[in-house]
């Protein structure tokens, strides 16, 4: 039967339902939802539901397009006050670290394919390449596993791995085509390849901070006539931003993560929408590059490479992460153990490895697609060690903040700006809670927090002081965002006991 496109439509939302439901059922398990993604696409390819796609450029592109909106949306929902103490960090670690994980990583890959995997055997120039795809940490996985599980870590960890996922792709692009034009016998020299990174690092800084500012202004003069457009807009600014940097030589990978930090921290028109829209689709196009990323590969080639695979990736985890992590957090000695030995265990691996492991097959470098498939096997080994113990490891150090349980709100369907800030609350009204009297004024809750509206049947009342209360009453309440206020609150209105809703 020949496959048509709306074959391929029904295909694809098959594809998507399936991934969001296995996501839901790994995340109740603590799996990461994005190793299932990959392997939902695994089990639809070649091998297993018959799904034909081997094109690597297109894969590129897609792969590509999705970073693109991931970092934006990264960008977008990160606060300068968060990252400004660890400024200096970050970008170490996002251009330092990641060179010297490359070397790091490098000899052990060639030392380990040489003496103890003859059928795999890689020059010096090889495994640098190899390891030069492997050698940031991949803003995907970091983002999604960070904020899906409400991980809430101490000492500003958190902003610090988010900033160097999202600003490290660059040097890691940058030591894949140098040792790819090495090895295919284009002349690079130092000097140049130094130039080049300088070159593209700095005009993505500036080109993120130029339209992103040029962007705020534009959203906040334009008067746009359907409000539903302005996140349509900030998509086209996010496109834009990327594209036109890499135009004129610089990385806009870098571009777009700094032009959404750029917008994010600025006032603009319909911010609290566009931000729940980027953070939909950023989940849509986590979705699509990993199922894309998951049909590419042959599952049965990871068989021949999974021995030397499982080597490389604990000398990854265990040897080329830390020691450069170590040594580039050295000058920062307010930063303790703890918290170093923790930045080396979030060296996730993800979708950007597997992007740049395609830039060989493409250049038609000499056991490209054999490096393809170590890359997604560390992947999946990654993702599954470190993606699924990030939790227990910040407990075993005692890194995590205690957790505040934000209930989902199911009866009242309201927003509050980012400007405003302030923690919203459902709660269904029991006989317990009415025992020290019906009015609102009679429930114990503390002087920072405020009934904003009531729930009765299918009506709503605005409420005061007065206002009598019923048994199975719903009432939206606004509070501090201070973590100590909300667990208050929490305690006193006893919002997790066994009240149905």
């Amino acid at each position: 039967m020949q496959v048509t496109f709306e074959h391929s439509i029904l295909i694809f939302s098959c594809l998507l339902f399936i991934s969001i439901w296995v996501g839901k059922i790994g995340y109740k398990f603590g799996v990461p939802t994005l190793l299932l993604f990959l392997l939902v696409g695994m089990v639809a390819g070649n091998e297993g539901l018959g799904i034909e796609f081997d094109n690597i450029v297109t894969a590129q592109h897609i792969g590509e397009m999705a970073l693109c909106i991931i970092l934006f949306s990264g960008g977008l929902d990160t606060q300068y006050k968060e990252i400004r103490p660890i400024m200096k960090q970050g970008v170490i670690l996002a251009t330092l670290g990641v060179v010297l994980t490359a070397f790091a990583m490098g000899g052990f890959i060639y030392f380990v394919t040489n003496n103890f995997f003859p059928s795999i055997q890689l020059t010096f120039l090889q495994s640098f390449l190899l390891a030069s795809v492997m050698s940031s940490t991949d803003s995907a996985s970091v983002f999604s596993i960070l904020r899906s599980r409400g991980l809430s870590l101490k000492n500003n960890l958190r902003p610090l791995l988010e900033l160097e996922s999202g600003s490290n792709d660059p040097t890691a692009y940058l030591l894949t085509i140098v040792s790819i034009s090495l090895i295919t016998g284009q002349t690079v020299g130092f000097l140049d390849a130094s130039f080049s990174f300088i070159l593209q690092f700095v005009l993505g800084v500036i080109g993120g901070l130029a339209i992103g500012w040029l962007f705020v202004r534009l959203i906040n003069k334009i008067n746009v006539h359907n409000n539903a457009l302005y996140p349509v807009l900030l998509l086209a600014g996010a496109l834009f931003t990327f594209s036109f940097t890499t135009f004129v030589g610089g990385n806009g990978f870098m571009a777009v993560y700094v032009g959404g930090l750029v917008i994010g921290n600025h006032k603009f028109v319909q911010k609290r929408i566009s931000k729940d829209f980027f953070d939909g689709i950023a989940w849509l196009m986590q979705i699509v590059m990993f199922l894309t990323l998951g049909l590419l590969v042959t599952p049965s080639e990871l068989i021949p490479i999974a021995g030397a695979g499982l080597v490389l990736a604990i000398g990854l985890i265990l040897l080329a992460r830390p020691l450069p992590v170590i040594l580039c957090l050295l000058p920062f000695r307010k930063m303790g153990v703890k918290d170093k030995a923790y930045v080396s265990w979030v060296g996730l691996r993800g979708a950007v490895p597997i992007i740049f492991a395609i830039l060989p097959l493409a250049y038609g470098v000499p056991h490209a697609q054999t490096m393809f498939n170590i890359v997604f096997f560390i992947t999946l080994v990654s993702l599954l060690v470190q993606g699924t113990s990030l939790a227990w490891v910040a407990d075993k150090l005692k890194l995590s903040n205690p957790s505040v349980t934000r209930e989902r709100m199911k009866h009242f369907d309201v927003g509050f700006s980012d400007d405003m800030s302030p923690e919203t609350f459902e709660v269904n009204i029991c006989e317990n809670w009415l025992k020290e009297g019906t009015q609102i004024k009679n429930l114990p809750i503390s002087e920072n927090s405020l009934v904003v509206l009531v729930k009765r049947d299918n009506k709503y009342i605005l409420p005061k002081g007065q206002t009598e209360l019923q048994v199975d009453d719903k009432l939206l309440i606004l509070t501090d965002t201070d973590d100590e206020n909300i667990h208050e609150l929490q305690e006193m209105l006893h919002i997790n006991d066994d009240c149905e809703s």
